[in-house]
């Protein structure tokens, strides 16, 4: 008996070291990650932090996620390089600012005139095929391609009022790389700065506007007093951006917080969609620093015209940009058919 004993409490003791390793391996194990977005912090609490803090919420303790606004450890240009070599293990932002070296980052970010409506993105991603290819050419790179979802419409904010194409000549206007290229052929002068100068460049002359949102983030931007003539002309519907994470990284993280993490950001795809389509109309109706202008839609039909012989040029440049651009041309052939609500023509 005095040995059986003997075994029964040294078995359970045993048993109670078992069940209380978990606890100790989730302190000592704790996964950390920097994740950087391309926005700055005001607009970042809106875009970003909520879903960094419930993934942090709800791992309790078993992974920590911290957040850094625009350009805080790396300037945006270099978030691609900077998670590709492991010096931060994700970021948020859209391929073309951040300069990814894959066939599809012209694609990111606003490509002119090809989506009509935030949900846009979610559909080509999610139903015709676009995110099997966006994983695909990332992990050429070694990179996760997590998700995509799509943000504001890109309108140009203008210190001076545009009723005319002609008055985009020679502005100095801070855009997106493939937004630029495309913009130059009207007289626009590309500008690249880091985001959180913008404010200031536009009080000094340096820009003449900015071409990079949608009202919501000209406000959430503060540069609706600076930048106070909104065209009502849109150079894309929605921008699309990103979750990705070096893929080392993520293969060493526990399936099921591959699963929070990625359910996360699709909660936060979410979460854009309706702040970003309430916010663009309320202020266009209610902003008081801004005021609405417009080009006439016969001299706008010719950028829409320019951006359809631009997506024939960068279809021209591989195969896999031939794909992509075949694919937003079927898509926008399809939702012209289904008429109303999908297009109004």
């Amino acid at each position: 008996m005095t040995t059986r004993r003997k075994f029964l409490t040294s078995g359970a003791l045993a048993a109670g070291a078992t069940l209380a390793a978990p606890a100790t391996l989730r302190a000592q194990d704790a996964i950390k990650w920097r994740l950087q977005t391309y926005a700055g912090a005001a607009l970042g609490a809106e875009v970003v932090q909520p879903a960094i803090e419930a993934f942090n919420t709800i791992a309790q303790g078993q992974m920590e996620i911290e957040l850094y606004f625009s350009d805080q450890l790396v300037p945006t240009a270099e978030l691609f390089r900077a998670m590709q070599n492991g010096t931060i293990d994700a970021v948020q932002s859209d391929d073309d600012s951040m300069a990814s070296p894959t066939e599809v980052t012209v694609f990111g970010g606003y490509f002119p005139l090809a989506l009509r409506y935030s949900l846009d993105v979610p559909a080509l991603f999610n139903h015709y095929g676009l995110d099997e290819i966006w994983k695909e050419e990332y992990a050429k790179v070694g990179i996760q391609h997590i998700s995509a979802g799509s943000w504001d419409p890109c309108h140009f904010s203008m210190k001076d009022p545009v009723t005319k194409l002609a008055d985009l000549q020679g502005k100095r206007v801070f855009t997106f790389p493939t937004a630029g290229r495309f913009l130059a052929q009207f007289g626009v002068v590309p500008v690249t700065l880091p985001w959180e100068d913008i404010e200031i460049a536009l009080q000094t002359g340096e820009l003449d506007g900015v071409a990079w949102s949608g009202i919501t983030e000209v406000y959430t931007a503060s540069w609706a007093k600076q930048a106070p003539n909104f065209l009502t002309n849109n150079i894309s519907g929605a921008w699309i951006g990103h979750f990705f994470a070096n893929q080392e990284r993520w293969n060493a993280v526990p399936p099921h917080l591959q699963l929070l993490m990625k359910t996360c950001f699709e909660q936060s795809h979410y979460y854009r969609q309706h702040w970003y389509w309430a916010g663009e109309a309320k202020l266009r109706v209610e902003g008081a620093d801004t005021k609405l202008t417009s080009i006439p839609d016969e001299e706008w039909a010719t950028v829409e015209e320019a951006a359809r012989k631009f997506w024939e040029e960068i279809a021209a440049e591989s195969e896999t940009k031939a794909k992509v651009v075949a694919i937003i041309e079927k898509y926008n052939e399809n939702m012209v058919k289904a008429g109303r609500p999908y297009r109004y023509t």
